[in-house]
């Protein structure tokens, strides 16, 4: 039984009468746990009241499938008041560090006591207050980083395919280019007259400028393919299909070819096929260069959509251009959006650049199409509309996803409130939306939704000087 001596340890209960007191001590009921053992896990219904008198307890909170660890309770302590108060799951798991010794006073008789005493009524919500900022603090925080991380994930998965081509080219060109030095040696030793040899160069910078601009038509690149082989194979040249697809690649017609070994049919020699051989490893490594400069801009571009995305080039608040914040958002998220998520966009013309915060506003843009890309369980249809008025620019967000039900409508905006499994959502994603639209920039954020149309719609008040 709960003695009067070790409730007085605690400043709390100094508060209360001696009967009260009493009171407690009758009513509490003892609990022991070893290491480990759990005493209230994250999402389980409110329980009761706790007094820590001896040991300590360790709180985590789930997020994206780990433990992270989020505070302690030290003996002598409480806690439990929050679940009891808001009648909302528990938020948190609260586990032993090391054996502890604790009561339990009901949900109801701690409530009793709240209502009874003023004072003790003001240091439980002065408690609430400090734990529930605490906790938003440290969600605020693992919202962010699950953000960065979302595109961190993104952008790594988005490079690889133009890094992999760029050391693919990089690594074949080499050998590549010694070829050629020695294909040109050989022809060099041969004498040919300038006037052939022109021929030859100028069939080769004709097929580089297909290559580069990208000029053949790829529908009927195949078939061009199979002439170039069969016609290879007919003038007698080795391992003919290693030649076949990059003279296809260059546009070269088979005139063109017949042209050029016209004078070395009846060559016994190397020289025979060297000239063929040499317009295809030209146009091969023409190919890597063009495929290695892709990649590189790629690269470029997917590094610059990052940089514009963090603003980290650019100060706290400057003026943002809405829709390429927009772009550079759907840019990061295309590893998500190419697997069954179609874009359609209708972006009002003229709109002006705005004073704001921009990887705040960003952040907004992806809480929001991440929302929307899990509610459509990443196959549907996303919009995104702008439209510009006289003293503000809209912003609409539409999903085709199953909607959000109207008995939780009016809540969805709500700090930790989440529709998404423990572990999956702090609930914190749309509050920080909110905050940032209404508090940071003086906007709003409305909802509607229906069963295959959800549409969150932002506006913005347009200021174009600062102001703030």
């Amino acid at each position: 039984m709960l003695c009067l001596e070790e409730l007085l340890t605690l400043e709390l209960f100094k508060a209360l009468p001696r009967n009260r007191l009493d009171w407690i001590c009758e009513r509490a009921k003892t609990i022991d746990l070893n290491i480990d053992e759990v005493l209230v896990k994250e999402g389980d219904p409110p329980q009761g009241f706790f007094i820590l008198l001896c040991g300590r307890m360790g709180l985590t909170r789930r997020s994206e499938g780990l433990e992270i660890p989020i505070g302690q309770h030290e003996a002598p302590s409480f806690f439990g008041e929050i679940p009891v108060l808001t009648g909302e799951p528990a938020p948190v798991t609260a586990r032993a560090i090391t054996d502890c010794h604790f009561y339990e006073l009901s949900g109801d008789d701690f409530l009793t006591l709240l209502h009874e005493c003023r004072t003790f009524e003001q240091m439980i919500f002065q408690s609430v207050a400090k734990r529930s900022r605490g906790l938003e603090s440290f969600i605020r925080n693992r919202e962010k980083m699950a953000a960065l991380g979302t595109l961190a994930a993104g952008l790594a998965h988005e490079l690889n395919n133009p890094a992999a081509a760029l050391v693919r080219a990089l690594q074949d060109i080499t050998p590549a280019i010694i070829e050629l030095q020695h294909m040109n040696l050989v022809v060099g030793q041969h004498q040919i007259d300038e006037a052939h040899t022109q021929e030859w160069l100028k069939a080769r910078d004709k097929g580089y400028e297909a290559i580069l601009h990208k000029r053949i038509d790829l529908m009927s690149l195949n078939e061009r393919e199979d002439q170039i082989l069969n016609w290879l194979e007919d003038y007698g040249v080795k391992d003919a299909w290693k030649l076949a697809q990059p003279l296809a690649e260059s546009g070269i017609k088979i005139e063109t070819l017949e042209e050029l070994t016209t004078q070395w049919r009846d060559e016994l020699t190397q020289m025979r096929d060297i000239g063929l051989r040499w317009l295809a490893l030209s146009f091969e490594v023409m190919s890597m260069i063009a495929s290695g400069l892709h990649g590189a801009e790629r690269i470029a571009e997917l590094v610059q959509s990052m940089k514009s995305y963090s603003h980290l080039d650019q100060g706290a608040r400057q003026l943002v251009d809405i829709h390429q914040g927009l772009e550079d958002t759907l840019r990061l998220f295309s590893y998500k959006l190419k697997h069954g998520v179609e874009i359609h966009r209708s972006y009002a013309p003229l709109i002006p650049k705005i004073w704001a915060y921009g990887s705040e506003l960003n952040q907004v843009w992806t809480n929001l199409i991440d929302n929307a890309i899990d509610a459509m369980e990443n196959k549907g249809v996303l919009e995104i509309i702008t439209l510009l008025h006289s003293d503000r620019i809209e912003v609409q967000i539409i999903d085709s996803g199953s909607g959000i039900p109207p008995e939780i409508q009016s809540r969805i905006f709500e700090p930790f409130f989440t529709t998404k499994p423990v572990g999956k959502g702090s609930g914190l994603g749309l509050e920080v939306v909110r905050r940032i639209v209404e508090i940071r920039h003086q906007g709003t954020i409305m909802l509607a939704s229906k069963p295959s149309k959800t549409q969150f719609t932002v506006c913005l008040p347009i200021i174009q000087h600062r102001t703030l």
